[in-house]
């Protein structure tokens, strides 16, 4: 995939201690086309368990660049965001991870560079590390129990990012629909078979029930495909007779 927004957006992870985290995290990156991992100050890297979890997204690990401290890893930006799950006393601008995105697409549309910065897993971001930072992205969950392991949010972002990113879309275009007056035929056609298997009577007649059936198939927004495949069924119970002057 060709977009040169995902190669504006760094991740970056603050003092990681379980390298297995850095490992899905760069999977999780790759399959939302995200490449560039800034990593600061991680623990136990590099790690044959953060290559085993990264499940074949070893370039994204191999062009991980390690820094020393976060403003080292934000060298060039010109938008910070800081992931937190906590509500904080200091009031940053707030935005949902939704939102963040929207803000990013602006950003990187400009050709400028945004890092989404994560912090520790016990305990996040520090309110020094959110002072680098302009905006505070969270991630709305469940507020009875919410316990997003680092390298799920990193997904859970990831995903949105690339759902708000994309420039494909699902080809939902239906086929050619019936005209009305093959419709008509149909009708004209259905009513004759059920009359040849005597389906109408006193309690179902054949006014009220073609009425229902009119506005059943026209729910169905029928396809010329369809048509055939149900004109078909009725031509083998009963071959279909053109009334005089009519269809």
């Amino acid at each position: 995939m060709k977009n040169d927004k995902y190669n504006k957006i760094r991740i970056v992870m603050v003092n990681t201690t379980e390298p297995g985290n850095i490992g899905a995290a760069a999977r999780a990156m790759k399959n939302m086309a995200l490449t560039r991992l800034y990593l600061v100050n991680p623990s136990n890297y590099p790690s044959a368990t953060a290559t085993a979890r990264a499940s074949g997204a070893d370039d994204v690990l191999f062009n991980a660049k390690v820094c020393g401290t976060l403003e080292e890893a934000l060298d060039g930006v010109s938008l910070v965001i800081g992931a937190s799950a906590r509500q904080r006393r200091i009031k940053w601008r707030q935005l949902d991870v939704v939102e963040s995105c929207s803000e990013i697409d602006d950003i990187t549309q400009n050709n400028q560079e945004v890092a989404v910065v994560f912090g520790t897993e016990k305990s996040g971001l520090s309110n020094e590390e959110l002072d680098l930072c302009q905006v505070l992205m969270t991630i709305p969950g469940n507020p009875e129990y919410f316990s997003l392991n680092v390298a799920s949010a990193i997904q859970v972002f990831a995903y949105q990012n690339f759902i708000y990113s994309r420039e494909d879309s699902f080809d939902n275009d239906s086929a050619k629909r019936a005209n009305f007056e093959s419709m008509e035929v149909f009708y004209d056609h259905l009513s004759q078979v059920l009359e040849h298997i005597e389906y109408f009577e006193d309690k179902r007649p054949k006014e009220l029930l073609m009425r229902r059936l009119r506005r059943f198939f026209s729910k169905a927004e029928v396809e010329e495909d369809e048509l055939g495949i149900l004109r078909g069924i009725l031509r083998n119970i009963k071959p279909y007779k053109k009334q005089q002057g009519g269809k």
